[in-house]
């Protein structure tokens, strides 16, 4: 039997959050996605995150492009805003938005072929502006809706499911992000959501770029040997920076903590997120030490997982084009058009 909706019952008990939801409230459509499919897991981690971090879910707006990963916003946040844009524009229809209403959260959801291909100038210059956003790229190596070729973040030297090996050399979505100035940036593994649920929620609570890149392997063209994204790679060659714990201090929160290793990153709203280090004198706040990190583990052929860089202090777009704290779509004529003698005065400091 098909179902083309998810019954609304559900039992009394339910525990509900702050904000009255239970879980279920935070979930979308019925998948369509291939039984198994990594890209799943990651929708039930958001679902999880959001729910433990009572967000009222209109208060989200999601939007998408083109491509398995871009279908998934319908799998989550049924009650929240979506925009579903053309192949790799997603982040230009994001910062439009973000630049129109600033008070809601918003969630960008892509996937490598969307966003390291057809949408990497997008992806780029939403970086380096520093657009307030939580970015996660859905990476699984392949087109998985056209049969699976392989994606501009294959490993060279990997193979397809019908046995050809890539020759091109990949692009790394964290060192991008790093190199372009996110102040936020993280890789999981959607195999391991005790990983993936603090990643996002600290990505959700941080104010200006931040950007998840999650291996997320596709059960009908990537999860076989030989390649790097199947589910035994990752599992068997993934080397966690951290574990880690998002510590909320909208309330007093208190305990004690384990001898050693951790490090407490404070958030731009009063937050704290507590890590856990288990790689020797790894510091997520060192942006150049992240990227030669990442670039030693993967020369060993190593998948380095965890909060790779965070900014105590990030400054989002807004901050940087000085803009009003009014949203521009709580404006009225009087603000949105001056008049001729504000423009002059406009024209009069540029030259």
């Amino acid at each position: 039997m098909t179902y083309l909706a998810k019954p609304r019952l559900h039992h009394p008990t339910l525990a509900r959050n702050k904000v009255g939801y239970l879980r279920r409230d935070y979930e979308g459509a019925i998948s369509t996605l291939c039984a198994g499919c990594g890209h799943d897991s990651i929708s039930a981690a958001l679902v999880q995150a959001c729910w433990e971090l009572d967000i009222e879910p209109h208060r989200v707006a999601k939007l998408s492009g083109i491509g398995c990963s871009s279908k998934t916003p319908d799998y989550f946040l049924g009650n929240s805003h979506g925009f579903n844009t053309v192949h790799g524009r997603m982040p230009s229809v994001l910062t439009g938005a973000n630049l129109a209403n600033r008070e809601l959260l918003y969630l960008g959801v892509s996937g490598d072929g969307d966003s390291a291909s057809i949408g990497l100038g997008q992806f780029a210059h939403v970086m380096r502006r520093g657009v307030d956003m939580v970015y996660i790229v859905e990476n699984n190596g392949v087109y998985g809706l056209t049969k699976g070729q392989f994606s501009a973040t294959a490993d060279q030297g990997s193979k397809s499911k019908r046995g050809i090996v890539n020759s091109d050399a990949p692009i790394d979505m964290v060192s991008l992000a790093l190199q372009l100035g996110a102040t936020y940036v993280a890789r999981g593994f959607s195999g391991d959501k005790a990983q993936l649920v603090p990643l996002i929620k600290g990505a959700i609570e941080h104010r200006g770029a931040a950007f998840i890149d999650v291996v997320s392997p596709c059960v009908a063209f990537n999860n076989h040997a030989g390649s790097t994204k199947s589910y035994e790679y990752v599992r068997a060659h993934n080397e966690a920076v951290n574990r880690i714990d998002f510590i909320d201090l909208a309330e007093e929160v208190k305990a004690e903590a384990a001898p050693g290793g951790y490090v407490d990153v404070p958030q731009a709203d009063g937050s704290m997120m507590r890590l856990r280090r288990i790689a020797e004198g790894y510091d997520p706040t060192d942006r150049v030490g992240a990227m030669n990190y990442i670039a030693q583990h993967q020369a060993r052929g190593e998948v380095v997982t965890g909060l790779l860089y965070v900014d105590p202090h990030p400054v989002d777009m807004h901050a940087h084009l000085n803009t009003t704290g009014t949203p521009f779509n709580r404006l009225g004529e009087a603000e949105l058009i001056p008049g001729a003698g504000a423009l002059e005065g406009v024209n009069r400091s540029l030259r």
